[in-house]
């Protein structure tokens, strides 16, 4: 399987995951977001006759209280840099082949090429409540950072994965 960055040239039309909201994001706004606007990039991976899924990567951060830490003095108080999911989707006629989870792996990779470079404790992802378990099980955890939400969707859930989990900084809670 190849991930790779959006093309302007990349047939978005013929996406449907199921979602109106993340396919109408797809297909109106990720390519003038990554290549306009630069706040965000979304990575695909591309079939024969179109797209399988997207996952777009946005830098943010992340107040230190809101990180659930063993020792609250293990970073500095100033926000942590980290990566945030902004969207993530799969083509319906694929999923539950394990491609979304690859795009998470993929994010991941990115996060610690981050960290390398620049700096990133971790992943965000505001999910939405029927994807918690999904998220859960690729790690993540509940966290009370909220950063906005949408009376035309569900109230998100905010998740964190941390990239520093061997240095025995997260709390067990």
């Amino acid at each position: 399987m190849r991930i790779r960055r959006l093309r302007a040239s990349d047939p978005v039309e013929g996406f449907s995951s199921g979602d109106a909201g993340l396919d109408r994001y797809l297909q109106a706004y990720a390519a003038y977001n990554q290549d306009a606007l630069g706040i965000g990039v979304t990575y695909v991976i591309p079939t024969d006759g179109g797209l399988a899924g997207f996952v777009t990567l946005i830098a943010a951060s992340i107040r230190r209280d809101d990180v659930p830490l063993r020792s609250p003095d293990a970073y500095p108080r100033y926000p942590l840099p980290a990566l945030r999911l902004a969207q993530l989707a799969v083509d319906s006629r694929v999923q539950s082949a394990g491609l979304g989870s690859a795009l998470v792996a993929y994010a991941r990779q990115v996060a610690e090429v981050m960290r390398s470079k620049v700096g990133c404790a971790g992943l965000i992802v505001d999910a939405l409540p029927s994807a918690v378990s999904y998220y859960e099980k690729l790690g993540f955890r509940a966290i009370r950072a909220v950063e906005g939400s949408s009376a035309a969707r569900p109230r998100p859930v905010p998740m964190w994965l941390a990239l520093n989990v061997g240095r025995d900084l997260l709390s067990s809670e």
